[in-house]
C-alpha cells in the first residue's frame, strides 16, 4: 500500500468542501488531478469513500472513519515540516471559531495575549453563528471552537468557559418609566428584532425571554449584533443582547437598557471534535484560554 499525503490532502479537502470542483479550486489544482488523487486512494484501501447520487460525492461509513486518521496524519505531518522552520517549533497553526459575540469582544484580546505570552505566532480565527461553527468542527475545518448555544451532539466536547450577562435593550424614547426593576410580564405585546436561526442569542431568546410572553412579535430577523443595535435605535423594536457588545452604544445615549427584576445569563463554551487529533499549539493554547477566562470572571 502506497498512500501519499498528498491523496489524504484531496479527501479531506473534498470532504470539507463538498465536491470535486470545489476542492480543486481550494488546493489549486485541475479537477482532473483530483479526481486521479481520489481514485488512486480508493484504490489503494479497496473501499469507496464517497456513494456517488445525481454526481454528488457524499461521505460514507469508509470515508467517516477514514476521515479523523487523515486529518491527524497531515497535521502531523505540518507539525514535522515546522520543526525546521525558524530556530523553534512554536509555529503550528490553529484554526479557531467563534460566534460572533464571543469573536468580536473576547478572542482578539485572547489572541493577543496568547501570542504574546507563548510565541505561538500561527492562528487563523473564523466566525459565524454557533450552529455553523460546531458542523464546521465535525467537518474537521476547524481545531476548536468558542460557542454561546446549548449542543448535544455526543461527538463534541463541550467545556465550560465564561458566563456572560444578558440584557433587553431599547430606543432611549421608546423606553418605558420605571422607577423600579421590571417584570418580564411587563415586556408583553412588544416586537422584537431577533438573530438569525443558529445562532445562539437567537436560542437564548426564545427559551429565556420569548418563551415566558404570551404575546409578542418578531419584527425583523438579522444576521448581526451592529444591525440588531441599529434597528433598535432605529425604534424597529426591542432586543436581547450580550451587555458586551451594547456596552459603547450604551454609553454615548445611543441605546438604553431596560432595568429587570430578572438578571439574565449564559454560559459561553469552548468545544472541539474528540477525534479530531490534538496538536501541542491546540493543548497549549486550549490551557490558556481556561486560565485567561479565570482571570476576568
Amino acid at each position: 500500500m502506497n498512500i501519499t499525503l498528498r491523496q489524504l490532502k484531496v479527501f479531506v479537502s473534498i470532504t470539507q468542501e463538498g465536491s470535486i470542483t470545489a476542492a480543486a479550486e481550494k488546493l489549486f489544482l485541475t479537477k482532473s488531478a483530483i479526481s486521479m488523487a481520489l481514485a488512486e486512494l480508493e484504490r489503494q484501501l479497496g473501499r469507496k469513500m464517497f456513494d456517488r447520487a445525481n454526481k454528488q460525492l457524499i461521505l460514507n461509513e469508509q470515508g467517516r472513519r477514514l476521515l479523523p486518521l487523515a486529518d491527524e496524519l497531515l497535521d502531523r505531518a505540518e507539525a514535522i515540516s515546522q520543526i525546521f522552520e525558524g530556530e523553534d517549533a512554536t509555529n503550528g497553526n490553529l484554526r479557531v471559531g467563534s460566534s460572533y459575540t464571543i469573536g468580536n469582544h473576547l478572542l482578539p484580546t485572547l489572541l493577543g495575549d496568547f501570542r504574546k505570552n507563548t510565541g505561538y505566532l500561527h492562528q487563523s480565527l473564523s466566525l459565524s453563528n454557533s450552529t455553523k461553527t460546531c458542523r464546521m468542527l465535525l467537518d474537521f475545518e476547524l481545531d476548536l471552537g468558542f460557542i454561546e448555544a446549548k449542543i448535544s451532539d455526543k461527538r463534541l466536547k463541550v467545556e465550560p468557559w465564561m458566563t456572560d450577562e444578558m440584557v433587553v435593550i431599547c430606543a432611549p424614547s421608546q423606553c418605558p418609566n420605571a422607577d423600579e426593576p421590571l417584570a418580564l410580564e411587563a415586556l408583553e405585546g412588544n416586537n422584537w428584532v431577533l438573530r438569525e436561526p443558529g445562532s445562539g442569542t437567537r436560542e437564548y431568546f426564545l427559551t429565556e425571554v420569548g418563551s415566558k410572553l404570551d404575546d409578542w412579535t418578531e419584527a425583523f430577523e438579522l444576521n448581526s449584533t451592529t444591525a440588531i443595535v441599529n434597528a433598535v435605535i432605529a425604534g424597529l423594536g426591542l432586543a436581547v443582547l450580550s451587555r458586551r457588545s451594547v456596552s459603547a452604544a450604551v454609553q454615548d445615549g445611543r441605546l438604553s437598557i431596560l432595568p429587570l427584576q430578572h438578571k439574565m445569563t449564559r454560559q459561553f463554551s469552548l468545544v472541539y471534535n474528540t477525534e479530531k487529533y490534538q496538536s501541542p499549539v491546540f493543548k497549549s493554547f486550549k490551557e490558556y484560554a481556561h486560565n485567561w477566562a479565570l482571570g476576568r470572571e
